[in-house]
């Protein structure tokens, strides 16, 4: 036990100097001792009084986060929860209450009922939270913000099960990728132009002559964040790394689905085929292709692979 905590000791002193290193290569050139799993890094990170969230941040972008730590980790980087432990009991009280709060006034306003469902009252009170709450009166479509807020909602609420912790995680969320990465979502469309140029140039030609790169599921892949796209299984993978700091994964992700069916797609001709297939693609692949644009992203943005 002495002998790993002289080891932990050294972990620590290496990432405190440099946190932008990969964390095992570094605690294999400080201390020769190979064992340490990413779990255990990610541990000891978490027993800190107050919580580096640049740590977490790097951590989460190299590596994957152990499925047990996921939902703290994602509170604590979204803000949620502050880095300072001792706060943390305290600060979710005043998070169920506020969400008590909001709630409760939907249900005298009788904009939601016992028979709502769970997703469209996360909508309700995002809505009312964000002064955007329509008139109970108007009856029109949804606006398309309110269509991907709810497509997330779904995922987040197959993900996690205590539904004052979704909540704030679907409000957290939707609220950092429009605000941290609104200017450059825009932009990814022609990103995954220019990776799936450099992966497969004959693919990509291929969908041009169809004219079916303007009609992707963008969507659905970009605004969406992938939510109703790819099972939870593997969406959470993708989305530590939007919360941790990097939207671009979702252009490797769709280079990787576009690379993984390739035999399919070059088999179809019209847009509107290729569209319907990628909106509804099989499911049994996702882990793979998810796998796939993870090393494909930390080979192009430069990211140490979290593998040995």
């Amino acid at each position: 036990k002495q002998h790993i905590s002289v080891i932990e000791q050294k972990i620590l002193k290496v990432m405190s100097e440099d946190p932008q290193r990969n964390f095992r290569s570094a605690y294999y050139e400080k201390v020769g001792f190979r064992g340490v799993e990413e779990k255990k890094s990610l541990e000891i990170l978490l027993k800190d009084d107050r919580l580096d969230v640049e740590k977490l941040c790097t951590f989460s972008q190299r590596f994957p986060l152990p499925s047990m730590y996921r939902i703290f980790v994602w509170k604590v980087l979204l803000g949620i929860l502050p880095p300072h432990g001792d706060s943390h009991a305290l600060v979710m009280s005043y998070r169920k209450q506020q969400y008590e709060d909001v709630l409760q006034a939907l249900q005298v306003m009788r904009f939601v009922q016992s028979s709502t469902p769970q997703v469209e009252v996360y909508l309700h009170m995002h809505q009312l939270e964000s002064l955007a709450l329509p008139r109970r009166t108007e009856v029109t479509p949804l606006e398309p913000e309110a269509e991907d807020f709810l497509a997330i909602a779904r995922a987040m609420a197959k993900i996690v099960e205590s539904s004052v912790d979704c909540y704030w995680l679907i409000k957290c969320f939707v609220n950092q990728y429009s605000n941290k990465y609104g200017d450059s979502v825009p932009h990814l469309p022609k990103s995954l132009e220019h990776f799936l140029s450099l992966e497969d140039s004959r693919l990509l030609n291929h969908l041009r002559t169809c004219n079916a790169m303007s009609k992707l599921p963008y969507n659905l892949w970009f605004r969406r964040c992938f939510a109703g796209c790819l099972p939870e299984s593997s969406l959470q993978r993708v989305w530590d790394k939007i919360i941790s700091g990097s939207c671009k994964i979702l252009v490797f992700v769709a280079v990787e689905i576009l690379l993984g069916y390739k035999i399919m797609l070059m088999g179809m001709n019209k847009p509107e085929d290729i569209t319907q297939f990628l909106e509804n693609m099989p499911q049994e692949n996702t882990d793979a292709i998810v796998t796939k644009a993870i090393d494909l992203w930390h080979k192009h943005c430069g990211t140490p692979m979290h593998s040995v």
